[in-house]
């Protein structure tokens, strides 16, 4: 596990501040790719942290953008559930259910709008959150 955490986690970031990133852009980086890394669409973050760094260029470092939101993707998929059940709260909009029947529904194309407006109900959530 030690040599895992040192290989994927430890060497890129000592990489990254090796490379003479200002700790003002890296604090700004790693707080924009945490962030985006918390969106609460799964797949979604790669193209928000992509598109980020585009638009902000040499106003962030990329590789800590990245390392970021990979180090965020767990927070992610925990955070989705509240994110929906918050954003619910605040539109006064229907539970959305979590069973194997929607699931399958989602899976298998026959999604609803039902699942569009919870999908717009945790984006709320995120976005007030």
């Amino acid at each position: 596990m030690k040599v895992w955490l040192n290989k994927k986690i430890v060497d890129p970031l000592l990489q990254i501040l090796r490379k003479g990133a200002e700790p003002r852009q890296l604090a700004f980086s790693a707080a924009l790719g945490f962030t985006l890394g918390i969106f609460p669409i799964c797949g979604v973050t790669v193209l928000l942290c992509g598109m980020a760094i585009a638009l902000l260029g040499s106003h962030c470092h990329s590789p800590t953008v990245m390392l970021a939101n990979f180090l965020a993707t767990p927070i992610e998929l925990s955070l989705v559930v509240p994110f929906l059940r918050f954003g619910e709260m605040l539109s006064g909009g229907p539970h959305f259910p979590f069973t194997s029947d929607a699931l399958k529904k989602v899976l298998t194309g026959q999604a609803s709008s039902e699942l569009l407006f919870s999908i717009a109900r945790a984006l709320l959530g995120w976005l007030v959150s």
